[in-house]
């Protein structure tokens, strides 16, 4: 199996070309499968693994798998990476468009550089805001639980999001939990993912979903837009409001893709 491993922000995901279905042909042994490919010590090691599909609706289509081997809802970083990864394997041009879980999205490639892509990507309007005392929950594609807390370098983001992920008011699904710590001109985030079920070094749309909550909170930035800061590295969010501030569109998730490494894996056929 030819891959090739990405990474968006230290969110990394391993990416194959399967327009031909020439991987996984038993459905039965793809979860295992995508979760040996992902394991960091017995395999090549991501945050999740992305097929690049065929699709009659846009340039391609985008599946994404958790590291667990589960069938993922829609991944901001992810989606990043595929377009970087369409453009260079030309499967697309600079401007594309590709089909995911939740609809299809535009991307646009800005500049690249070696490997390392900047990528402009389009996600879908955000309309499901429940908005609590302590929390506020947002859907960009994938359901964000947001905190907005102090110290967060110290916080313990595995236990406390964990607990959260967990909780029974976001069952049976399940939530993302993000931590968000605003300074005077960038947002700090933190992120326990469900699927990876532990914190990723960034989350696209758990930090498109940051963004909106601050917004929401009255923290603004110049330009209209929010830099964002994570643990592998730095994205920028901006979006229009539409009526009373409870819907989103024109969302966009600006930031690098970087091309990891590219392989053979050598698998017995199943």
């Amino acid at each position: 199996m030819d891959f090739v491993k990405y990474h968006g922000a230290g969110n990394d995901f391993i990416i194959i070309d399967n327009r031909n279905d020439n991987y996984f042909p038993k459905k039965n042994v793809k979860q295992k499968r995508i979760r040996e490919l992902c394991h960091r010590r017995f395999g090549i090691g991501a945050d999740g693994l992305i097929e690049l599909k065929s699709s009659t609706e846009a340039d391609f289509k985008m599946l994404y798998y958790n590291s667990d081997g589960s069938e993922g809802t829609m991944c901001g970083n992810g989606g990043r990476c595929i377009a970087a990864f369409a453009w260079q394997h030309m499967v697309a041009g600079k401007n594309m468009s590709f089909e995911a879980s939740d609809g299809i999205h535009k991307a646009n490639i800005l500049n690249t550089e070696n490997n390392i892509t900047s990528v402009d990507l389009q996600l879908g309007s955000v309309s499901k805001i429940k908005i609590e005392n302590e929390y506020i929950v947002i859907d960009t594609g994938s359901p964000h639980y947001i905190a907005f807390v102090e110290n967060i370098e110290s916080l313990d983001v595995y236990n406390e999001g964990r607990k959260i992920r967990y909780d029974e008011r976001f069952m049976p699904a399940g939530v993302n939990v993000n931590f968000v710590q605003s300074f005077k001109d960038h947002l700090f985030v933190r992120t326990f993912e469900r699927g990876v079920e532990n914190e990723t070094l960034s989350c696209g749309t758990g930090v498109t979903a940051a963004a909106i909550a601050a917004f929401l909170k009255g923290i603004k930035f110049e330009k209209a837009q929010y830099p964002v800061k994570t643990k592998g590295g730095e994205l920028s969010v901006r979006f229009n409001t539409v009526g009373k501030n409870l819907k989103f569109e024109n969302v966009w998730l600006t930031g690098e893709a970087v091309k990891v490494f590219e392989g053979v894996v050598l698998t017995k056929r199943s």
